[in-house]
């Protein structure tokens, strides 16, 4: 079974594939070239306070999480073009497909479910 992002206490599984930006080539491309997001994916950037949708083609939801995956910040619809604010306390931001992150709220956990019950 492919990893996927669970929020928790509801349950609600928003996303199935799981993707992790690890190199400094991936963490640069992102989502950019795409011509929308993957349905169902999630991109996990480590160590990152703020993002931004220079060239990106399409609006994304974003979730800054501290260490312990507790959702601090959720940007949701940002279209392209954009740079969000920084999030001091922020450890990984999740990019998913618009609208992917509509009942998720800043309380909220984010649990990574799957083989290895993967923390980075």
């Amino acid at each position: 079974m492919p990893e996927r992002l669970v929020v928790e206490p509801s349950g609600d599984v928003i996303a199935t594939k799981v993707s992790y930006a690890l190199t400094l080539r991936s963490r640069a491309l992102g989502l950019l070239g795409e011509d929308e997001a993957p349905a169902s994916s999630a991109l996990v950037f480590e160590r990152a306070k703020q993002i931004h949708t220079f060239g990106m083609r399409f609006a994304i939801d974003v979730l800054f999480c501290a260490s312990d995956w507790k959702v601090l910040h959720v940007v949701h619809g940002m279209k392209p073009w954009r740079m969000s604010r920084i999030v001091l306390r922020s450890r990984f931001v999740v990019e998913l497909p618009g609208g992917a992150a509509a009942r998720v709220v800043p309380g909220d956990r984010i649990r990574v479910a799957g083989q290895l019950e993967r923390r980075l």
